[in-house]
């Protein structure tokens, strides 16, 4: 079993040491659609809930769930992309790596059809090394830097506009049920 846990940790490190990015995107993601699931079960199993209000919150979690994962993966995807963009095009480099481009490709590095991943592949390992751990250290800044705002910031105002739709509308039916309505009404 010792075997095949170090493993499964070894195809981790293997999949994401030159990517931290990318292990924080899949686990904050993971993480999210976990806790909302574990939301949404622990509303079914609780019984001191009633079925009208389950009705109600069921959906609810739901469409929270969705904007969470929503929100968290398409902006930190997005930044990182945008962060290993400016990285790649050299208009965010190591000093190192800037002196060793200027070398040959002075007019091009900056411009968008740039790719300085492309440059490096013949360059000495050190000054690739240099490269590869500074786009790594720049997306995984941006990646959490993302995070942190699609978490405490935008999601949160999204999922309460969203919720207060619900409410409002939820508050409406109930009100035309009990108001206008004597018969069975099925929403």
């Amino acid at each position: 079993m010792a075997k095949f846990g170090e493993k499964i940790l070894e195809n981790i490190y293997n999949a994401f040491t030159h990517n931290t990015s990318k292990m924080l995107i899949i686990t904050g993601t993971l993480g999210w659609g976990l806790s909302s699931a574990a939301q949404i079960i622990a509303i079914l199993a609780n019984n001191k809930i009633s079925d009208e209000k389950k009705s109600f919150l069921i959906p609810q979690e739901m469409l929270d769930a969705v904007i969470n994962v929503g929100a968290f993966l398409g902006i930190t995807m997005l930044t990182k992309k945008c962060a290993a963009k400016l990285v790649d095009t050299g208009k965010i480099l190591p000093k190192s790596t800037r002196e060793f481009l200027n070398t040959q490709f002075k007019d091009k590095i900056g411009n968008l059809n740039f790719s300085a991943s492309e440059a490096l592949k013949n360059a000495p390992q050190k000054t690739f090394d240099t490269f590869d751990k500074y786009k790594n250290f720049v997306t995984t800044a941006a990646t959490v830097g993302a995070s942190i705002a699609s978490c405490n910031l935008i999601t949160p105002l999204v999922r309460n506009y969203a919720a207060s739709d619900i409410q409002k509308n939820y508050i409406n039916i109930k009100n035309y049920q009990n108001n206008n309505y004597s018969g069975n009404l099925k929403i």
